[in-house]
């Protein structure tokens, strides 16, 4: 049986019909989502509706430009970093609106006791005694474990949240060659931004919002719990700071402290790289539990709980505005990607995340509007230079070589068989891993079937990722049924 072909078209964006039009089974009903994936995006922006639900009851402020939990004291040159551009405009109903694009930095920190000096310490409120290990410290001034720089677009209708992994190797000004992560210890959130917006081209940043672990923690106590499936068993004890992580593979409800653990473990074959993409899974859960209706009445509790561990330059104004786009935006309209790049020889004795620019310049030109003199469109690309991994999630292997000789034939001289997934999907995916969401889109037309991701929770060196489930198996029984059909 020769494979299915994907009909070509001078017409990329046209859709192109298969040669048996194929009815899409009936799914099981699922609970919509909404909203993004990763732990720290979502406790951002969870703040980010909870503050803006509760602001006038709480402090009888009405679309306030006051920056209500700003705790970081910027300098005159430090605010002129960020940018000074109104972003807000009052609807017909005097509710405030985005009314540009919108890039915020979030930056999840973590600090021990042994991150601070001694003057640290002492101008430090509720650092634990002594304690004989390394505790956890309610401070910003420290490692960034994660970064994220989020646009709110309004004007596309799009969530875009670029993760940035920890270990990224780029210029840190008054450190030279660093790693990204120590941006925030040395120079705050200025810094940090300066350092994003210099790495990405000229990605300018308009704000910033500061979170620790152990306000991630107390917000998901605070929600009762989170579930995620837990893609494998996690076991590991760091004694030296009292950090025990075991968990078990498989879908579960977890409380704060488990929920921590599945953020913060990293020891694993891709490090850093598995743990930004354990983050993506989890940001959707927790964003659509924090912005269910029946949380929205425990919202004054959870924002006194919350408070003393959040750090921004948001306006209550801007987080309201930021709210409304956020309940508003599709599940189409949210896409993570991450920082594009790989890693650098495992024999050196620093580990590093090295940018790949060209495919940043791709990225920020498609996704931030930021278009260098040598953009290299992905609209430009030929098939032959896409790199396809097919994941197979049936027992059946027979349609996932289908698939690939489907892709083949069509010119994707690049596509291969990786690694299969341990449960079955109803329906196919197309993972924009790289954020080559054009690519994926013309995908989806051709083949006809499959829901499109922008996230980066494939496989790791595609740009694309296609994860077969059983609508591509019963295509396929279907076309065949035709070409008898035809036959006889």
């Amino acid at each position: 049986m020769s494979a299915p072909k994907l009909y070509q078209s001078t017409n990329p964006t046209k859709k192109l019909q298969p040669r048996v039009k194929y009815k899409q089974r009936k799914q099981r009903k699922r609970r919509k989502s909404n909203r993004g994936r990763n732990i720290f995006l979502g406790f951002a922006l969870a703040t980010v509706s909870m503050v803006s639900a509760a602001a006038g009851a709480l402090l009888a402020i009405t679309f306030s430009d006051s920056e209500m939990l700003k705790q970081a004291q910027l300098t005159l040159e430090e605010e002129q970093v960020f940018s000074q551009e109104e972003t807000v405009e009052l609807s017909s109903l005097s509710i405030p609106e985005l009314s540009r694009p919108v890039n915020i930095l979030v930056l999840g920190v973590k600090v021990l006791t042994s991150d601070l000096t001694a003057a640290d310490l002492k101008n430090q409120e509720d650092v634990p005694e002594d304690l004989g290990y390394h505790a956890l410290v309610n401070s910003f001034k420290g490692l960034s474990d994660t970064m994220l720089l989020v646009r709110f677009d309004p004007t596309h209708e799009k969530l875009t949240v670029l993760s940035i992994p920890r270990d990224t190797r780029t210029y840190v000004e008054g450190l030279g060659i660093s790693k990204i992560n120590h941006a925030n210890y040395y120079g705050g959130p200025a810094l940090t931004a300066g350092t994003v917006s210099e790495m990405l081209g000229g990605v300018e940043i308009d704000r910033y919002v500061r979170v620790n672990v152990q306000g991630v923690e107390k917000l998901i106590d605070a929600l009762g719990g989170v579930t995620v499936d837990v893609p494998k068993d996690m076991k590991y004890n760091d004694f030296s700071q009292h950090f025990y992580v075991n968990l078990k593979k498989g879908k579960q409800h977890l409380d704060g402290d488990k929920a921590v653990q599945f953020l913060r473990f990293r020891y694993d074959g891709l490090g850093d790289i598995a743990r930004v993409q354990r983050q993506q899974m989890l940001m959707r859960s927790i964003v659509e539990q924090a912005l269910r209706p029946a949380t929205i009445v425990k919202i004054p509790q959870i924002l006194d709980v919350v408070k003393s561990h959040l750090d921004t330059n948001l306006t209550i104004k801007e987080l309201m505005a930021l709210s409304s786009f956020a309940a508003k935006t599709e599940r189409s309209g949210v896409q993570m990607i991450m920082l594009p790049g790989d890693f650098n020889d495992p024999t050196e004795k620093v580990s590093y995340w090295l940018p790949n620019e060209r495919r940043i310049q791709q990225v920020v030109g498609q996704h931030f509007d930021v278009y260098p003199e040598s953009y290299d469109s992905w609209e430009a690309r030929d098939n032959s230079r896409i790199r396809i991994a097919i994941q197979n999630s049936l027992e059946n292997k027979r349609p996932a070589r289908r698939l690939l000789a489907t892709l083949k034939e069509a010119g994707y001289s690049r596509a291969y068989i990786s690694n299969g997934l341990p449960e079955s999907l109803e329906q196919t995916k197309i993972i924009a891993q790289a954020g080559d969401d054009i690519t994926a889109k013309r995908l989806r037309a051709q083949l006809g079937i499959g829901e499109v991701l922008v996230e980066s929770t494939g496989v790791l060196n595609s740009d694309i990722t296609i994860r077969v489930g059983q609508d591509w198996e019963d295509y396929l029984a279907i076309d065949e049924l035709s070409i008898l059909s035809n036959d006889q």
